[in-house]
C-alpha cells in the first residue's frame, strides 16, 4: 500500500488490502464528504453515536460535507434535519443530486430551456436556480427531463416523463440506487423509478450522482477538498465514486452494505478504510500486514486454504478481523459470500 508513516498516503488502486493510518482519520484528512442515509440517519433518525462523532471530528478540525444522492429535498431542508438530528450543519455545507443533474443540464442547455422535473422539491428548485423552466407534460415540448427521487411521485408524473424521453428529450437521472435503506429494510429507490421511464422511453438516463464523476466533483468544489475522506454504506455508490475520483474512502457498516459485502468487494469497490459507525473517523486504523499464508491486523490472522475457502484465527476487536479477512479475500480469486460466511460468523456477524 502507499500509506504513509503519521497519516494517510495517495491511493492506490486496485486495492489489496485496507489501508492504516497512524493518527485518527478526522487528523489525516482535511474534509470528509460524508453521505447522509444509512452513514448519518436511517429512516430520518440519527444512527447511535452519529451525531457525537462528528462534532469530534468537527472539533478536531476536519471540515464536514454532506453529499447525498437524494434529490427530493432542498440543502436548506436537509441541513435543519440535521440540525434537528443534533449534527450542526448549513445549507452550504450540503451538497445534493440534484445540484449536481442541474449542472449536467446546464452544460447543454441553453438558460430559460424548458425542463420536465419527475421529483421532488429539492429537483425542482436545482433546476430553477440554474435558470430553466421546470415543467410537469410532455406536451410543453422539454428540452430535457431530469428524474430523481420523491416519496409521493406519481405515476402519471412517469408517464409524462416517459412521453417526454421517447419524443427525444434528453434524459438525465439524479442517480440510479435500486433501493434506499430504512428501518424496515430496503425500500425502492430512484433507480427503481428510472427503469419504468426508460422501459417505457426507449432511452437510459445520464445520471449525476454517485458513482459518476458529477456529484463528488461538484462536493470537493464547493469545499474546496485538498485532502479529503469520502464516507458511505454502499460499496456500488460511495465507494465506487471515490475509486473512480482516485480518493481515499470510509465504508461504515450502518447501512446497506455488510461486512460480506466488503469481503467480497470488486477491484473498484473497495474502501481504503473499514469501521463500524462514524466513531472510525476518531481513532488511528491499524495496519493490514503480510504474514505466512494469509494477513494480520491487531490479534486477528486471516488466510486462504487450498479450498479457496476464507480461515480466520484469533482474537480482539472484530472490525479488525474483518480487515484482515478483507485483505485475504482481496489478493485471491474472487470470493462469493457463502464462502466468507463460516469466517464471519467467528467474527459475530
Amino acid at each position: 500500500m502507499t500509506d504513509q508513516p503519521g497519516g494517510a498516503g495517495q491511493p492506490a488502486f486496485p486495492r489489496t488490502a485496507p489501508q492504516g493510518c497512524t493518527e485518527p482519520l478526522a487528523s489525516a484528512y482535511d474534509v470528509a464528504l460524508l453521505d447522509l442515509d444509512g452513514v448519518v440517519y436511517l429512516g430520518g433518525i440519527a444512527i447511535t453515536g452519529a451525531p457525537e462523532a462528528l462534532a469530534k471530528a468537527a472539533a478536531s478540525g476536519m471540515r464536514l460535507a454532506f453529499v447525498t444522492n437524494n434529490a427530493a429535498r432542498t440543502p436548506s431542508a436537509i441541513a435543519a434535519h440535521l440540525t434537528s438530528l443534533g449534527v450542526a450543519a448549513s445549507a452550504s455545507e450540503v451538497v445534493t443530486s440534484a445540484q449536481a443533474a442541474a449542472r449536467l443540464l446546464a452544460e447543454r442547455l441553453p438558460a430559460g430551456a424548458p425542463v420536465l422535473v419527475a421529483g421532488g422539491t429539492g429537483l425542482r428548485i436545482a433546476v430553477r436556480e440554474r435558470g430553466f423552466r421546470p415543467v410537469t407534460v410532455a406536451s410543453d415540448l422539454p428540452a430535457a427531463v431530469v428524474q430523481g427521487y420523491s416519496p409521493d411521485i406519481s405515476y402519471s408524473l412517469l408517464a409524462e416523463a416517459a412521453l417526454a424521453v421517447r419524443a427525444g428529450a434528453w434524459f438525465v437521472a439524479s442517480n440510479g440506487d435500486l433501493t434506499l435503506p430504512s428501518l424496515r429494510g430496503r425500500l425502492p429507490g430512484n433507480g427503481s423509478l428510472v427503469q419504468v421511464v426508460a422501459s417505457a422511453g426507449g432511452r437510459q438516463p445520464v445520471f449525476a450522482g454517485k458513482p459518476e464523476p458529477a456529484l463528488h466533483a461538484e462536493a470537493m468544489a464547493r469545499t474546496a477538498a485538498v485532502h479529503p475522506l469520502i464516507v458511505g454504506d454502499r460499496l456500488n455508490t460511495d465507494i465506487e465514486g471515490a475509486v473512480r475520483a482516485g480518493v481515499d474512502s470510509l465504508l461504515v457498516l450502518t447501512g446497506v452494505s455488510d461486512p460480506s459485502d466488503a469481503v467480497c468487494a470488486p477491484a473498484h469497490q473497495r474502501p481504503a478504510y473499514l469501521a463500524e459507525d462514524l466513531g472510525g473517523l476518531l481513532a488511528p486504523h491499524p495496519p493490514v500486514s503480510p504474514v505466512t499464508e494469509g494477513y494480520r491486523c491487531g490479534g486477528w490472522r486471516a488466510g486462504i486454504d487450498a479450498n479457496g475457502t476464507p480461515v480466520l484465527d484469533g482474537l480482539g476487536e472484530p472490525i479488525d478481523g474483518l480487515r484482515a479477512l478483507c485483505a485475504a479475500a482481496w489478493s485471491a480469486p474472487r470470493l462469493n459470500q457463502r464462502a466468507v460466511e463460516p469466517a464471519l460468523t467467528t467474527l459475530g456477524w
